[in-house]
């Protein structure tokens, strides 16, 4: 055990996950934004203190190995599902967080038994019925990601003040992951709003109050089609789990 957590790779569908994995009660599944995961957070910390916390990198993000045959958010949906198989995790709670809730949702809908409850953070998979999904492929990498923080300090802390060409090179490869997998339409699904309305499981619609990326009316949505939902407004941006993690982590346990 080191800091918390264990690193491990499991390999699914042919491809190797990496896997971190700590803390000990219910498991709880956590799904990365789409500009990557950027590792053992505060925010998984705070969670993992009451809570089985399985965080993979999805395939293709972050230098790891893509399947050529993935072209769908479905496909990462299967391959996330397949991973719990592979851990013998029965029941579990998934988190979302933004691109990750667009996974998440998806994985509802295809079997919502294996499901103790859905936390939907910030999540993508609806097209807005008011505004738009920021288009990260109109802006600088940098410029993308530190609008997805509602304190620039956040940003700072977690990439730097000079954000290294390692870290840049990464984001243009996990632009092309998005690409390759939620182009068109751009990050929602025109299926979900039909598959959501029979997903009754207990969910949370977590929103960012400062939230830049993604329009408010993505939250009432999934609000409306899902049958036991309830929105909970957090202070803090897109990235609700650097912006707010303590907060963030007890609305997910509590």
């Amino acid at each position: 055990m080191s800091d918390g957590y264990t690193e491990s790779t499991i390999e699914v569908a042919g491809l190797p996950i990496q896997l971190r994995r700590g803390g000990d009660g219910p498991a709880v599944l956590v799904l990365h934004h789409e500009t990557g995961n950027p590792g053992w957070l505060e925010f998984h910390d705070a969670l993992s203190a009451r809570r089985d916390v399985i965080l993979p990198t999805l395939p293709g993000w972050d230098g790891t190995e893509r399947g050529d045959w993935m072209r769908s958010v479905r496909d990462i949906a299967a391959v996330c599902a397949l991973l719990l198989d592979q851990l013998g995790v029965a029941d579990c709670t998934i988190v979302g967080l933004g691109f990750g809730g667009y996974v998440a949702a998806e994985m509802a809908t295809a079997n919502q038994s294996r499901l103790d409850s859905l936390v939907l953070v910030n999540a993508m998979g609806l097209q807005p019925e008011d505004g738009e999904i920021r288009d990260q492929f109109l802006e600088a990498h940098a410029d993308y990601v530190k609008s997805c923080f509602a304190d620039p300090a956040n940003f700072t802390a977690l990439y730097g003040e000079e954000v290294s060409t390692e870290q840049l090179v990464a984001w243009d490869a996990n632009r092309e992951m998005t690409a390759r997998t939620a182009w068109k339409p751009f990050l929602y699904s025109q299926t979900l709003p039909h598959l959501l309305r029979n997903v009754s499981v207990k969910t949370k619609v977590v929103r960012g109050a400062q939230d830049a990326i993604v329009p408010p009316s993505v939250a009432g949505q999934y609000l409306e089609l899902l049958a036991d939902a309830q929105l909970i407004e957090l202070p803090g941006g897109h990235n609700l789990e650097s912006d707010a993690p303590e907060a963030l982590a007890e609305a997910i346990v509590g």
